[in-house]
């Protein structure tokens, strides 16, 4: 009944939100017809997905093997046999169509290796930009993993992101919080959270669903019942990051540890513990830039059918001698039909030839489009990878897990913080209140008047080493990278605390009177070569005095102030600070 409830608001969520709105590229405007911006209706895209697993022999069956169930853990007499069509699990029965209630799964091999890991990756290929439209569901037979990631590919499968990590225990597996999605806002809708509701024990037979809530998402713009899907449009023609999160071109199932029907590992009967998955329902639509209504499968590769003089396999570009205006992707705006931003050719654009469908510059002009549906294609074949296995899967299949920045609850702060703020206008998370001397988005950088310490590792609390440049000998309190002060003339030194050959030290702004260089004259004494003691009618190193014409005696002019090192000739490299070498 729990089925058959879910089918139903699955099958009432494809109905609202693929009415009408966007189903046609032109549709008649009095005397003529007009453009506008319109997508493929979505269809469950489990019917043209390639299934790669990895690594090999990741599947039973090969050789042959028993397994039991957690329910049954100690009758051991079913078996999996590779060479036996009626014993087999291969990847292909987790997207066929099951037929007379007759349910058919993939399964892998037993953890007969314990405590080495149980790991596959499931990874599932279009080779086509999608754009997802309800919830992702993953059926398991035998009870759901114990934890999971779900990852996303916007490029083909050249670079991975998470979608949603997966764990009966999020902190202790990935070092996350726990969060739901019912639990997001309209700011933060597209964070990748970690979830617990779809991962601890409830019985194989209860609960065997794994779930990417999509429509939950969508509703925060939408509203419960998806009735305002016009508040949901605009916000999809307004983010970028939005319409981006809902974008991909393949998605990978990364199962890291199988289910244990609710206590610890038993050694004695390993042969309990294995994944099986019969079914991966993906509603969506191809994502053909607001330039088509159809996307059909040609050649096994799913193509938009482009209208309004676009090409390519998203409908991408201009086509042939229609590339008089820079290609732009359709706009959902104006509500309700959107503008078609169609190709123009020279010829219409040199006679001034006015189109009926107004040229209305989305709000992103990325180049990528907007936001959530999918297209029918046939039925292709599903093809199961045995050959050329992408050798990036079994890199990261062996790596740890390492989780994102959640935005607010799990800040990537290199241990300096645990607090950070999301900005949905830049889609950007940063560190707030930085410690330890750190700043940065990351509190990665040390704070002006500190380095880094390139011996210890980031997150360690010294990282940062405050620079305590000399103020006399320094001209500034910030330092180079290495920690090297900025020395004034004469000073040397990581903090500008010592002199070069040929200086000695100064302290504050005393001026240097008398050295050996100049001795005080006329028989006066050189008092700490800040002053001379002289003889009557002497001043300054001990020279005459001069007198004004006014009968004012004026004492000789003075050297100007040096501050720090000051010019001593024989002293030697390193002379010490002071006239008793100390400040």
């Amino acid at each position: 009944s729990c089925r058959l409830l879910f089918l139903l608001l699955h099958l009432l969520f494809l109905f609202f939100f693929s009415r009408c709105q966007f189903d046609t590229c032109r549709w008649e405007a009095g005397s003529g017809w007009k453009d506008s911006a319109c997508q493929p209706p979505p269809t469950n895209m489990k019917e043209a997905m390639q299934i790669r697993v990895d690594p090999p022999g990741v599947t039973c069956g090969n050789p042959p093997e028993r397994f039991c169930t957690l329910e049954n853990p100690y009758l051991c007499s079913d078996e999996c046999d590779a060479s036996s069509p009626d014993l087999s699990h291969p990847p292909q029965l987790m997207g066929d169509r099951e037929r007379g209630g007759l349910i058919t799964y993939w399964q892998t091999v037993t953890w007969s290796n314990y405590p080495e890991p149980l790991l596959a990756n499931i990874t599932l290929s279009w080779n086509k930009s999608l754009e997802v439209v309800d919830d992702l569901v993953v059926s398991f037979e035998y009870g759901r993993p114990t934890s999971m990631v779900l990852e996303k590919s916007m490029d083909k499968g050249l670079t991975w992101q998470p979608y949603q990590f997966y764990a009966d225990d999020c902190m202790e597996t990935f070092g996350m919080p726990p969060k739901r999605v019912s639990e997001l806002a309209p700011s933060n809708v597209t964070r990748v959270i970690c979830t617990e509701q779809y991962s601890r024990w409830v019985g194989a037979k209860e609960e065997k669903t794994v779930v990417f809530e999509v429509g939950a998402r969508l509703r925060v713009f939408a509203g419960p019942k998806l009735l305002n899907m016009d508040a949901l449009y605009t916000r999809l023609q307004s983010s970028k990051a939005l319409r981006d999160f809902f974008t991909f071109t393949n998605l990978r199932l990364r199962l890291l540890r199988p289910a244990l029907g609710g206590t610890y590992v038993q050694r004695d009967n390993l042969l309990k513990y294995f994944y099986a998955i019969s079914n991966i329902d993906v509603p969506a639509r191809c994502k053909c830039n607001l330039h088509a209504s159809r996307c059909a499968l040609r050649d096994a590769t799913l193509m938009c059918d482009c209208e309004h003089n676009t090409s390519g396999q998203d409908c991408q570009r201009c086509g042939a001698a229609f590339d008089s205006r820079n290609w732009m992707p359709g706009s959902f705006l104006p509500l309700p039909s959107g503008t078609a931003n169609a190709c123009m050719s020279g010829d219409s654009a040199s006679a001034g030839v006015e189109r009926t469908s107004q040229v209305v510059p989305p709000l992103n002009t990325s180049g990528v489009g907007p936001s959530l549906d999918v297209s029918g294609p046939t039925v292709p074949s599903v093809t199961r990878a045995t050959s050329n296995i992408n050798t990036d899967s079994q890199v990261f299949i062996s790596d740890p897990v390492t989780p994102p920045p959640d935005k607010t609850d799990f800040c990537e702060c290199s241990g300096h913080s645990n607090r950070c703020s999301f900005m949905d206008f830049l889609n950007v998370v940063t560190c707030v209140s930085c410690k330890h001397n750190t700043r940065g988005h990351r509190c990665q950088h040390c704070r002006l008047g500190y380095y880094r310490n390139d011996n210890l590792p980031l997150d360690h609390q010294d990282i940062c080493v405050e620079c305590d440049c000399d103020v006399a000998g320094s001209r500034s309190r910030q330092c180079a990278t290495s920690g090297a002060c900025q020395c004034r003339e004469g000073t040397t030194g990581r903090r500008c605390d010592q002199c070069l050959p040929g200086y000695t030290w100064r302290e504050g702004s005393s001026a240097k009177v008398c050295d050996e260089a100049t001795p005080c004259q006329n028989g006066g004494t050189c008092v700490d070569f800040l002053r001379c003691e002289c003889p009557d009618k002497f001043s300054g190193i001990c020279r005459r005095e001069r007198t004004s014409r006014l009968g004012v005696v004026a004492p000789l002019p003075r050297p100007p102030p040096r501050i720090g090192c000051s010019d001593t000739a024989g002293l030697g490299a390193g002379a010490p600070r002071g006239p008793a070498g100390s400040r």
